[in-house]
């Protein structure tokens, strides 16, 4: 019996290495492939983040200045509505003091002049 337990205890030790699907290596060297592929994915995320920094400055640069083009653009269509609307006024107020036939002759002459300047420029 005793020939049993250390045919059972050497086989064991045989054994005791080899892990479903290979080898099992020992733990000092598979702790240093642990650590480097640690380094390699640190090292990786590192650069990511480094990127993403940039990617996300880069973004806030851009957004920064579309919103400034945009204030400029809000401010100039508000200074074009006042001289719109101060043109439309002066409008309004030479057609009510004209007569209707004036205000026809007005606006005929002014489609007849587009319609010459249209085709003269074509």
């Amino acid at each position: 019996m005793n020939a049993r337990r250390d045919f059972r205890n050497n086989k064991t030790a045989l054994l005791d290495g080899i892990e479903e699907g290979g080898i099992k290596a020992s733990s000092s060297y598979s702790h240093e492939i642990d650590e480097h592929d640690n380094e390699g994915a640190i090292d990786g995320l590192q650069d990511r983040v480094i990127l993403l920094k940039r990617l996300s400055g880069d973004i806030n640069e851009e957004v920064e200045s579309h919103n400034l083009m945009l204030d400029r653009m809000g401010n100039d269509m508000d200074s074009s509505r006042g001289v719109l609307s101060g043109t439309m006024d002066r409008f309004k107020m030479v057609f009510e003091t004209k007569s209707s036939r004036r205000m026809f002759t007005l606006v005929a002459s002014f489609v007849v002049i587009f319609l010459v300047i249209y085709y003269l420029t074509r």
